[in-house]
């Protein structure tokens, strides 16, 4: 057995967290792992940690690469599959599959179950039980997880259950998100589940009934998978759930209760942190009800004297919205998109292959980060046109090169690298490097950079 974890996505329904830049999967939201390795423990739960494959875009690929390692030091970067354009869920699907047996030698036959990377199951144990049933049981027909529903919910698509084959029910149809009546009357008749968007098949049944269902993706599929690559980014952008699932006379739902939630909203969020009991000591509400408080860099937040608010902090942006209007944060997202507020899509912290930065001052003529840099890591050969920069160790150990120098930083050593310098900064130690960089100059953006050498691929 098999798994695909689909973390290629992106969205702004958690902004000012979520951004394009740093989507939802590698946020750590209720704990000290992301979302995205929360996913990728729970599967191993279920199956080896070989045997759980990712699927991302170039944008993403070194972050999920990075977040893996962390928790699962051994993963290969042949379990991290790359997307030549983000698509939907349909193309990612049949990219995964084609990978697996064509280049992993996976059995078409093997059953994998194919996950979103952004969910939270509170209930890790009854999960990973239906997990290993539904693999055990869906044979070769299309199965899905279905979660037994607790409230007339509208932010949820539906799944209307058959007869009864036990393990599974048949499934007669999927519904569209219902409105508020429409769902209370899904809830009183019990014949339905909320869909979760997890899907378990073997690479036969996909391939049959992607040839029955969607012709025009599955004639790009059943070639090689280099020609399938080379042929990607002219397919059609459709979600599984249209292209097969909808349509199929071969989808089953495995039905249980495990605590899940696919995090859309900060309502949403509010009710899983203040549930687990895990508001932040720095979070403070005096005469304060119904509110909910999360800081993102650890910044102390008092609440005074109100009610019914949710307030979210992320280094750059707060956002202060009403509880109960979560659905609402878009039409924010959409008013700053139409004004170029670029706090929409960016944050002051950047992510890279080696590590990450920082944004602590950001200026006219100079501009203060905060870099780190993973063991073993190393920047590109580079130069500037237009700044200069003055690097100071703080925690670990630097290789640098500056200029005809190659240089050993240590704690509270310096070095200045004055504007068109080639310069390179790598970490030779075991524990992560962190300097402050202080920039200076009369153009300080990110595409003022000529790269020379670089380990990832990115040098022109």
């Amino acid at each position: 057995m098999y798994s695909v974890i689909l973390c290629g996505g992106s969205g702004t329904r958690l902004w000012p967290l979520s951004r394009k830049t740093y989507p939802k999967q590698f946020l750590k939201l209720y704990s000290d792992k992301s979302l995205l390795q929360e996913t990728f423990l729970r599967m191993e739960k279920v199956m080896p940690a070989k045997n759980i494959y990712l699927v991302t875009n170039y944008d993403g690929y070194f972050n999920v690469f990075n977040q893996i390692k962390e928790i699962y030091p051994e993963v290969r970067k042949e379990q991290i599959i790359m997307e030549p354009v983000s698509l939907n869920t349909a193309p990612a699907i049949a990219l995964a599959l084609k990978y697996l047996v064509e280049k992993e030698g996976v059995s078409e036959d093997d059953p994998v179950i194919i996950l979103p990377s952004d969910h939270y199951i509170g209930k890790i144990d009854a999960y990973a039980e239906l997990v290993k049933t539904a693999l055990a049981n869906t044979g070769d027909n299309i199965g899905t997880l279905g979660i037994t529903p607790t409230a007339p919910e509208t932010g949820y698509g539906y799944i209307r259950k058959g007869e009864k084959s036990s393990p599974y029910f048949k499934v007669l149809e999927f519904k569209e998100k219902p409105d508020k009546a429409t769902a209370e009357k899904y809830l009183e008749t019990g014949e339905y589940v909320w869909n979760s968007g997890m899907y378990i098949f073997n690479e036969k049944t996909f391939s049959e009934e992607l040839e029955k269902y969607a012709p025009e993706l599955f004639s790009a599929y059943s070639g090689k998978y280099d020609e399938f690559v080379g042929s990607f980014d002219g397919m059609q952008s459709v979600a599984v759930d249209v292209a097969i699932s909808e349509k199929s006379k071969r989808v089953v739902v495995f039905e249980g209760d495990f605590g899940w939630s696919d995090i859309g909203s900060f309502d949403a969020l509010a009710d899983i942190i203040n549930g687990n009991g895990n508001q932040q000591k720095r979070h403070v509400q005096i005469d304060s009800e119904n509110v909910f408080l999360h800081s993102s860099s650890g910044k102390l937040i008092t609440a005074l004297g109100v009610e019914d608010l949710i307030v979210v902090e992320n280094n750059d942006a707060i956002l202060i919205q009403k509880r109960g209007k979560s659905e609402d944060v878009k039409k924010a997202v959409s008013y700053l998109k139409e004004n170029d507020y670029k706090e929409v899509d960016h944050s002051v912290m950047g992510y890279r292959p080696w590590g990450k930065y920082e944004v602590l001052v950001d200026e006219k003529n100079h501009k203060v980060k905060k870099i780190t840099v993973y063991p073993g890591a190393t920047l590109s050969l580079q130069s500037h046109n237009r700044r200069a920069e003055h690097w100071v160790v703080v925690k670990g150990i630097a290789g640098a090169i500056n200029g005809d120098k190659e240089l050993v930083l240590k704690e509270n050593e310096s070095t200045y690298v004055p504007i068109g310098a080639k310069h390179r900064l790598s970490n030779p130690g075991k524990e992560e490097l962190e300097i402050i960089e202080v920039q200076t100059g009369d153009y300080l953006e990110e595409d003022d950079i000529v790269r020379y050498d670089d380990v990832y691929g990115r040098s022109k």
